[in-house]
């Protein structure tokens, strides 16, 4: 599971004064955490069965509540809601399904530092994140021994510095945005030291989730940054955007990122052509083209999110048949030890 934060990486503590903290950090902390008041909200009281205290136990409920809003009241198989929601089939073991499913910890190149691909690094910038989805991959991670901020990020720094083929960076997590500006600044102030740098990357599912965190100092940061700079957004189905989210889009863009969409093919989410025609559609609207349709990691707790290769297969050539190529994203898995994604 995700454990707390230190409280150096968090936006800040919750506290009586929260109504005091303004934009994203507030919203942040009056994120949902209780499913019976997510539940309760929606008008779904007692209408969800297997609804389940272990698997919160295990990877706690967190959703900010400008998510909760674009869910459907009344709906218990609302897209959105399936994707936060803590079900009793997280916690039934199933065969292939992994507390590593992708190869992190063999990946490892210095503290939080996994380098599996030529030419780029990643860094586990933050276990924070937003939102708890379900299926998340690190949803296992041990994130309090593997986050590159500890030590004022010196030591994953200094792995990439030493290997001058590294030339893009890919900010991961949790999710980097949840870090405070200041943060992120802290930490491009000493990639700027490297040389062989030509490309940061950013993945980060707050724009969408909290797109308030897209604020005037976030755009300020990014605006200042020396290298060209893609953000890569994560939406899985159509409603996932609405005029805020756009809005963050906008300010992306005018910041000079170039703004893309990664989505994971999930059962019972989007799973239809219908639902990844609207999603790539609607994500293009908001000025965010379509980049990979992941096949799921096969994480422990995620089994029953699983669509067939077949299915994957056959939904991605209805979706060649139906829209213009450049709103068609890459069908693909990660397999570990692979020297890139690999495409179905």
């Amino acid at each position: 599971m995700i454990p707390a934060a230190s409280p150096a990486l968090q936006p800040g503590p919750v506290g009586t004064g929260t109504r005091d903290v303004p934009g994203w950090k507030r919203l942040w902390r009056e994120a949902v955490r209780d499913p019976c008041e997510l539940l309760a909200l929606l008008g779904l009281e007692g209408r969800v069965p297997g609804l389940s205290d272990a698997a919160a136990a295990q990877f706690p409920l967190r959703v900010p509540r400008g998510f909760v809003a674009r869910m459907r009241p009344g709906d218990p198989h609302d897209p959105l809601l399936r994707q936060v929601l803590p079900l009793d089939e997280e916690m039934r073991p199933v065969p292939g399904f992994s507390l590593d499913a992708v190869g992190d910890a063999a990946a490892r190149a210095g503290h939080g530092v996994i380098h599996k691909y030529e030419g780029r690094a990643l860094l586990v910038a933050t276990g924070s994140c937003a939102v708890h989805c379900r299926y998340c991959f690190r949803r296992h991670f041990p994130y309090a021994e593997e986050t590159a901020a500890a030590g004022g990020w010196h030591e994953a720094v200094a792995a990439i510095r030493a290997d001058d083929s590294i030339h893009e960076v890919i900010l991961s997590g949790g999710d980097p945005l949840s870090l405070a500006t200041p943060k992120l600044d802290e930490l491009t102030g000493l990639l700027r030291a490297l040389p062989q740098l030509r490309r940061l990357r950013i993945h980060t599912r707050l724009p969408v989730v909290l797109p308030e965190r897209v604020d005037d100092e976030f755009g300020h940061w990014l605006r200042s940054l020396p290298w060209p700079v893609a953000v890569v957004v994560h939406a899985n189905h159509a409603r996932e955007f609405d005029d805020a989210v756009d809005a963050a889009m906008a300010r992306l863009r005018d910041a000079g990122a170039t703004v893309l969409n990664q989505a994971v093919l999930l059962r019972g989410v989007n799973d239809s052509i219908d639902a990844l025609a609207a999603l790539s559609e609607r994500s293009f609207a908001a000025g965010v083209l379509p980049y990979y349709l992941h096949q799921l990691d096969r994480v422990a707790g995620a089994a029953h999110f699983e669509v067939s290769d077949a299915r994957a297969l056959e939904l991605h050539a209805a979706l060649v048949a139906r829209l213009s190529g450049y709103l068609v994203p890459k069908l693909v898995r990660e397999v570990a030890g692979d020297a890139s994604k690999r495409a179905l």
